[in-house]
Protein backbone atom coordinates (compact mmCIF):
# COMPACT_ATOMS: atom_id res chain seq x y z
CA UNK A 1 0.00 0.00 0.00
CA UNK A 2 2.61 2.53 0.60
CA UNK A 3 4.50 1.66 -2.45
CA UNK A 4 1.06 2.52 -4.62
CA UNK A 5 0.81 5.97 -2.59
CA UNK A 6 4.45 6.86 -3.51
CA UNK A 7 3.83 5.76 -7.03
CA UNK A 8 0.64 7.64 -7.45
CA UNK A 9 2.56 11.03 -5.56
CA UNK A 10 5.60 10.05 -8.02
CA UNK A 11 3.43 9.97 -10.99
CA UNK A 12 1.19 13.09 -9.65
CA UNK A 13 4.02 15.39 -9.20
CA UNK A 14 5.42 14.20 -12.67
CA UNK A 15 2.56 15.12 -13.92
CA UNK A 16 2.63 18.91 -12.46
CA UNK A 17 6.58 18.81 -13.39
CA UNK A 18 5.20 18.85 -17.11
CA UNK A 19 2.60 21.09 -16.85
CA UNK A 20 3.50 24.46 -17.90
CA UNK A 21 3.60 27.40 -15.74
CA UNK A 22 2.43 31.51 -16.67
CA UNK A 23 5.71 33.08 -17.21
CA UNK A 24 7.43 29.92 -16.82
CA UNK A 25 10.65 31.55 -19.04
CA UNK A 26 11.00 34.85 -16.88
CA UNK A 27 13.53 34.75 -14.12
CA UNK A 28 11.72 34.66 -10.65
CA UNK A 29 13.14 36.75 -7.90
CA UNK A 30 11.69 38.01 -4.81
CA UNK A 31 13.30 39.02 -1.06
CA UNK A 32 12.04 38.39 2.24
CA UNK A 33 13.82 38.58 6.04
CA UNK A 34 14.46 35.07 8.15
CA UNK A 35 13.29 34.47 11.89
CA UNK A 36 16.60 35.65 12.67
CA UNK A 37 16.21 38.98 10.47
CA UNK A 38 18.57 37.87 7.93
CA UNK A 39 17.42 39.38 4.10
CA UNK A 40 17.37 36.19 1.66
CA UNK A 41 16.98 37.09 -1.64
CA UNK A 42 15.86 34.43 -4.76
CA UNK A 43 18.75 35.77 -6.61
CA UNK A 44 21.11 34.96 -4.34
CA UNK A 45 21.07 31.32 -4.88
CA UNK A 46 21.69 31.19 -8.81
CA UNK A 47 23.75 28.12 -9.80
CA UNK A 48 21.65 26.46 -7.34
CA UNK A 49 18.33 24.43 -7.39
CA UNK A 50 16.05 26.36 -5.19
CA UNK A 51 13.09 23.99 -3.04
CA UNK A 52 10.25 26.80 -2.33
CA UNK A 53 7.89 25.65 0.04
CA UNK A 54 4.49 27.44 1.00
CA UNK A 55 3.56 25.84 4.44
CA UNK A 56 1.65 26.69 7.52
CA UNK A 57 2.33 24.83 11.38
CA UNK A 58 -1.77 24.11 11.52
CA UNK A 59 -0.97 22.10 8.40
CA UNK A 60 -0.46 17.85 8.69
CA UNK A 61 1.02 17.17 5.46
CA UNK A 62 3.34 20.26 6.01
CA UNK A 63 4.53 18.98 9.28
CA UNK A 64 5.06 15.60 7.82
CA UNK A 65 6.98 17.14 4.87
CA UNK A 66 9.31 18.92 7.27
CA UNK A 67 11.87 16.27 8.47
CA UNK A 68 12.44 15.47 4.70
CA UNK A 69 12.78 18.53 3.50
CA UNK A 70 15.43 19.15 6.60
CA UNK A 71 17.30 16.35 5.68
CA UNK A 72 17.10 17.11 1.98
CA UNK A 73 18.66 20.34 2.67
CA UNK A 74 21.33 19.49 5.17
CA UNK A 75 22.58 16.50 2.25
CA UNK A 76 22.43 19.84 -0.68
CA UNK A 77 22.71 23.00 0.79
CA UNK A 78 26.53 23.34 0.08
CA UNK A 79 26.42 21.95 -3.09
CA UNK A 80 23.49 22.30 -5.73
CA UNK A 81 20.02 22.88 -4.07
CA UNK A 82 18.16 24.33 -1.07
CA UNK A 83 14.98 24.77 0.67
CA UNK A 84 13.50 28.14 2.03
CA UNK A 85 10.17 27.47 3.30
CA UNK A 86 7.59 30.48 3.36
CA UNK A 87 5.10 30.65 6.24
CA UNK A 88 1.93 31.41 4.95
CA UNK A 89 -0.18 32.38 8.28
CA UNK A 90 -0.30 35.72 10.71
CA UNK A 91 2.09 33.76 14.14
CA UNK A 92 4.48 36.15 16.37
CA UNK A 93 7.90 35.85 15.60
CA UNK A 94 8.73 34.73 18.69
CA UNK A 95 6.24 31.54 18.47
CA UNK A 96 7.69 30.42 14.66
CA UNK A 97 10.85 30.45 15.84
CA UNK A 98 10.26 27.48 18.81
CA UNK A 99 8.04 25.86 16.67
CA UNK A 100 10.74 26.00 14.25
CA UNK A 101 13.44 24.64 16.57
CA UNK A 102 10.87 22.26 18.34
CA UNK A 103 10.50 20.87 14.85
CA UNK A 104 14.27 20.87 14.03
CA UNK A 105 13.66 22.32 11.11
CA UNK A 106 17.10 23.11 9.37
CA UNK A 107 16.53 25.32 6.64
CA UNK A 108 16.01 29.26 6.38
CA UNK A 109 11.67 29.85 7.36
CA UNK A 110 10.98 33.33 5.93
CA UNK A 111 7.66 34.77 7.32
CA UNK A 112 5.09 35.54 4.90
CA UNK A 113 4.35 39.44 4.58
CA UNK A 114 0.93 40.74 5.26
CA UNK A 115 -0.63 43.54 4.34
CA UNK A 116 1.98 43.71 0.78
CA UNK A 117 2.31 43.03 -2.16
CA UNK A 118 2.74 39.24 -3.06
CA UNK A 119 5.80 39.66 -4.82
CA UNK A 120 6.86 36.35 -2.92
CA UNK A 121 4.48 34.40 -4.86
CA UNK A 122 6.13 32.06 -7.34
CA UNK A 123 2.66 31.39 -8.74
CA UNK A 124 -0.57 29.91 -7.42
CA UNK A 125 -0.75 27.88 -3.77
CA UNK A 126 -3.72 26.35 -4.29
CA UNK A 127 -3.55 24.77 -1.04
CA UNK A 128 -0.76 23.48 2.08
CA UNK A 129 1.68 22.35 1.01
CA UNK A 130 2.64 23.96 -2.29
CA UNK A 131 6.22 23.30 -3.78
CA UNK A 132 7.84 25.29 -6.04
CA UNK A 133 11.23 23.93 -7.64
CA UNK A 134 13.43 26.66 -8.88
CA UNK A 135 16.22 26.22 -11.40
CA UNK A 136 20.13 26.99 -11.10
CA UNK A 137 19.07 29.71 -13.83
CA UNK A 138 16.05 30.87 -11.52
CA UNK A 139 13.07 30.11 -13.65
CA UNK A 140 10.29 28.00 -12.06
CA UNK A 141 10.58 24.63 -13.25
CA UNK A 142 7.81 22.32 -11.29
CA UNK A 143 4.78 22.84 -8.84
CA UNK A 144 3.51 19.83 -6.42
CA UNK A 145 0.68 21.14 -4.46
CA UNK A 146 0.62 18.67 -1.54
CA UNK A 147 3.87 16.67 0.42
CA UNK A 148 6.91 15.66 -1.49
CA UNK A 149 9.93 13.90 -0.19
CA UNK A 150 13.85 14.06 -1.20
CA UNK A 151 13.43 11.26 -3.25
CA UNK A 152 11.05 13.13 -5.42
CA UNK A 153 12.98 16.06 -5.60
CA UNK A 154 16.50 14.49 -6.20
CA UNK A 155 14.58 12.39 -9.41
CA UNK A 156 13.27 15.41 -10.56
CA UNK A 157 16.67 17.18 -10.39
CA UNK A 158 18.58 13.98 -11.97
CA UNK A 159 15.81 14.11 -14.52
CA UNK A 160 15.84 17.76 -15.84
CA UNK A 161 19.86 17.30 -15.97
CA UNK A 162 19.46 14.34 -17.52
CA UNK A 163 17.29 15.38 -20.34
CA UNK A 164 19.01 18.72 -20.57
CA UNK A 165 15.68 20.49 -19.71
CA UNK A 166 18.56 22.47 -17.23
CA UNK A 167 21.20 24.01 -18.92
CA UNK A 168 23.08 24.60 -15.58
CA UNK A 169 23.39 21.22 -14.23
Amino acid sequence: MLFRKLFITVMLFGFAISSSFAGEDDIVDFTLKDLQGKTHNLSDYRGKWVIVNYWATWCPPCLEEIPDLSDFHDEHKDKDAVVLGINNEELPLAKLTDFSESYLVSYPILPAPRNASADYMLGPVPALPTTYIVSPAGRVMARQVGPLTSEMIESFMKTACKDKTVAAC
